[in-house]
């Protein structure tokens, strides 16, 4: 997931996304009750009218939603599909849901809901992609190895980290660093920081929290190609030729899923 370095790219994109929606009459004050009922709120925090306000993250208002009916484009074959790959002893067979994915997406309207239909299809295919690949198509629930591996980032001083817990890989984005589960539990409603476990306890929470993640990370880079999604994840560890195994595999997952959902890939699929 999201190591300190790719903080940059995202703080990047945030600062681009404050610019823009910080022309003149576009923008009139922080969210909260300030917003008129014509405006949105937008993920960083303005009202205004602008795409930049009312799409992906859009917190309140008039929010851009394609109304596509998710479960038409996970139907059972599709999801299954996936989780038949796994071998029969993999813990995840028995954890992993269609109706667990389905009631987590409930929560976040804009997941896979921006633009065309064929959007939605992309969006979707490059969620179960990074998904397959990194839960082995639902075969692991938790990192192999994670608990060894030390993932608090102690510069990160609003998410103090609990030296009794690890925050290591946990679910379908499997969740990493305190930063991490911080952000996930405020947005879902469980105390990352100092129950990172139920993450790979609760299905519901564990889409949750990744759906979470690919919300705060993921989705507004999805217009860049399926590339930026890849250098979002895990930028640091594959991309510019240091892993190309795993780019590879990924992009794969991606390209069957779009097939599998009749949309061609579309801009840059490496990173």
């Amino acid at each position: 997931m999201v190591t300190p370095t790719m903080k940059k790219t995202l703080i990047a994109i945030m600062i681009a996304g404050v610019l823009a929606g910080a022309v003149p009459g576009n923008v009139e004050a922080q969210c909260g009750n300030t917003c008129s009922p014509t405006q949105c709120c937008s993920r960083f925090g303005f009202c205004g009218t602008s795409p930049d306000h009312c799409g992906v993250n859009c917190r309140g208002g008039p929010c851009i939603n394609n109304n596509v009916a998710l479960a038409n484009i996970v139907t059972p074959e599709f999801f299954n599909g996936i989780l038949n790959q796994a071998a029969g002893t993999c813990v995840g067979r028995n954890f992993y849901s269609r109706k667990a994915f389905l009631d987590a997406v409930n929560s976040f309207t804009q997941f896979a809901r921006v633009g065309s239909v064929e959007d939605s299809k992309r969006e979707i295919a490059a969620f179960f992609a990074h998904a397959s690949h990194e839960t082995r198509s639902f075969c692991f629930i938790e990192e192999n190895g994670g608990a060894s591996k030390d993932y608090c980032d102690k510069t990160k001083k609003e998410y103090p980290c609990n030296p009794s817990k690890g925050y290591y890989g946990r679910g379908p984005l499997q969740l990493t660093w305190n930063y991490n589960y911080g952000e996930a539990g405020k947005d879902v409603g469980f105390d990352g920081l100092n129950a990172p476990e139920i993450v790979a306890k609760d299905p519901l929470i564990s889409f949750k929290a990744s759906v979470s993640y690919w919300m705060n990370n993921v989705a507004g880079v999805m217009n860049k190609g399926f590339g930026e999604t890849i250098r979002v994840i895990n930028g640091d560890h594959e991309c510019d030729g240091k892993d190309p195994a795993k780019v590879q595999s990924r992009i794969d997952f991606y390209r069957k899923y779009c097939s599998q959902l009749g949309v061609a890939p579309v801009g840059n699929l490496a990173c």
